[in-house]
C-alpha cells in the first residue's frame, strides 16, 4: 500500500531546501474559508471601516461605536465573520463591538504574511482603539497574548480566550507532521523563521507571554476533546497565569465553540461581571 508521508520524507531528503521553503508557505500564506449565511448578514449590521497596514488593506467591523468596545481577535484561517453568533449575543447587551480580518485573511487584502505581522496589528489596534476588552479564538490568543507582551504597561479589564495554543513551535510541529516532513526540514524551517525575527522559536509561548502582560481578570474556555489544539496547551497556560481561570465544556470541538450558546451565555456573563 503506497505510504504518501514516507515518499514525501524520502524526497525531503533528497531535497531539503524544496520542502523548506513549502512548508514555509503553509505557515505564512493563509487559506480563506466561505463563511456561512448568517455570518455575513452579521458582517452587513457592521460599518466597515479600511485602514493600510504594512502594504496590507485591512477590513475592520465596528457596531455601535462607543466607549468600552470588545475587540474580537479571530484565529488563523478565520475571520471576523466567525465570531457572528458571539457579536448578535452581544449586541443584545447594547455592547460596542470591533472584529477586523488579519492580514491575507477574510476581505483584508492578499499577500505573504506571518504571526508577527498579525501581532503588531492587533497592538495596534488595541492602542488606536484604546481597548480594554477582548476575546480571542484559538491562534487569536498566540497573537493577542504577544501584542500585549510588547505593550506591557498596557492595562487589560477582561479578556476570554476560546481555545488556546501555548508554543508557537507546536504549530510547527503540526505542520511538520501534516505533510510528513524529516527533522533536518523542521530545523531548517525553525532557522530561516528565527533568523527573519531575530528571536528564538521556542521563547515563543503564550505561558511565557501571559507572565508579562496586565489582564485583570481572564478566563479560558477549552473542550476536552478538541482535535485542532490539544486541552494540555490551555491548562498549560491557565497554570502560567495567576489572574485566569480555566473552564472545560465537551461536545464543541475547535470551530463549533463559536457557535455554542451555553459557551456564549459564559462569555457574556464573565463580561458582565455576574
Amino acid at each position: 500500500m503506497f505510504d504518501k508521508r514516507n515518499w514525501i520524507r524520502r524526497i525531503a531528503t533528497l531535497f531539503p531546501s524544496l520542502f523548506i521553503n513549502f512548508a514555509y508557505r503553509q505557515l505564512t500564506n493563509p487559506q480563506v474559508y466561505k463563511l456561512r449565511e448568517n455570518e455575513l448578514k452579521t458582517l452587513a449590521k457592521a460599518e466597515k471601516e479600511q485602514i493600510e497596514f504594512k502594504g496590507f488593506s485591512i477590513q475592520l467591523y465596528h457596531w455601535n461605536r462607543g466607549p468600552n468596545t470588545i475587540l474580537l481577535v479571530h484565529g488563523w484561517e478565520g475571520q471576523a465573520g466567525n465570531f457572528s453568533d458571539l457579536v448578535e449575543t452581544l449586541l443584545a447587551e447594547n455592547y460596542s463591538i470591533l472584529a477586523f480580518d488579519g492580514p491575507s485573511h477574510g476581505f483584508s487584502s492578499r499577500g505573504k504574511t506571518s504571526l508577527f505581522e498579525f501581532t503588531d496589528l492587533v497592538a495596534v489596534l488595541i492602542q488606536q482603539y484604546q481597548i480594554r476588552y477582548l476575546v480571542s479564538h484559538s491562534f487569536g490568543g498566540v497573537a493577542t497574548t504577544y501584542a500585549l507582551s510588547t505593550i506591557p504597561d498596557w492595562e487589560i479589564e477582561k479578556y476570554v480566550l476560546l481555545t488556546t495554543p501555548d508554543k508557537f513551535s507546536e504549530r510547527i510541529d503540526a505542520v511538520v507532521e501534516q505533510v510528513g516532513l524529516t527533522e533536518k526540514v523542521k530545523q531548517g524551517l525553525i532557522n530561516r523563521i528565527e533568523a527573519e525575527i531575530e528571536q528564538d522559536v521556542a521563547s515563543l509561548n503564550v505561558s511565557t507571554f501571559v507572565q508579562q502582560i496586565k489582564v485583570a481578570q481572564a478566563l479560558i474556555i477549552h473542550d476536552v476533546n478538541d482535535r485542532v489544539i490539544p486541552i494540555e496547551q490551555s491548562r498549560r497556560v491557565q497554570q502560567n497565569w495567576s489572574n485566569s481561570k480555566l473552564q472545560e465544556v465537551e461536545g464543541t470541538g475547535h470551530f463549533k465553540i463559536l457557535r455554542t450558546a451555553t459557551v456564549l451565555k459564559t462569555v457574556k456573563e464573565f463580561l458582565q461581571g455576574t
